[in-house]
């Protein structure tokens, strides 16, 4: 901390270097429930959870596997059916295309 109280340290941005990416986050939440998986499926027979439990444990990663995939193709068709359409955008486009074409017929181009 500064003197005489302040904490502008910890406004300032984080180097790119020191900035972890979301595929870093992803990456370290993945490892840390893959170890705490690991660590109760394959635990030494005297710190086992029951049997129940175990049966469990045991597909878990399959089946959030699969809860992982239909929640991104929920994701996907919601983004897709709620896209917007921009008009103005699409018809600026359309005046640049009409523009660069008349822009090459001048210069000689033909297509």
């Amino acid at each position: 901390l500064s003197v005489g109280g302040g904490t502008r340290w910890l406004s300032r941005p984080l180097s790119p270097q020191a900035a972890m990416t979301k595929l870093g986050q992803w990456l370290c939440g993945l490892a840390l429930l893959g170890s705490a998986w690991a660590a109760l499926a394959l635990a030494p027979p005297g710190l086992r959870p029951p049997a129940p439990y175990r049966q469990a444990l045991l597909p878990l990663p399959v089946y959030l596997l699969v809860a992982f995939g239909c929640y991104s193709l929920a994701t996907v068709g919601y983004r897709l059916a709620t896209f917007n359409d921009c008009e103005e955008a699409a018809a600026e486009l359309q005046e640049h295309i009409s523009a660069a074409r008349a822009d090459l017929r001048r210069r000689g181009l033909r297509f």
